[in-house]
């Protein structure tokens, strides 16, 4: 299974209203192919009342043996439902893509 594919599943037993997972990581320095930056962008009940870094910390919880193995960042746009405004921001550039 893709790590992409992974991230999507683990996600969802948060039964997210939105969920989209994106592989950004030909957007930085390396080989093609690889499966190293995702972005996140979650919409969930379970977020509601839960501080910025408390919905960080929930989610990076459940990928540190992949941060082990060579993923090397997620970027979390988490929402609870109330706070979803159709969007999220989206990434920059990486200055060391060539």
């Amino acid at each position: 299974m893709s790590l992409e594919n992974k991230i999507i599943q683990q996600l969802q037993q948060f039964s997210p209203i939105h969920l989209r997972v994106d592989n950004e990581s030909d957007m930085h320095a390396g080989p093609p192919n690889r499966e190293t930056h995702f972005r996140v962008e979650m919409v969930a009940e379970a977020f509601q009342g839960l501080s910025r870094v408390g919905r960080h910390q929930l989610i990076y919880g459940l990928f540190g043996d992949d941060f082990q193995a060579g993923l090397h960042a997620l970027s979390l746009h988490l929402y609870a439902p109330d706070e979803w405004q159709g969007h999220a921001p989206q990434s920059p550039q990486c200055a060391g893509n060539h």
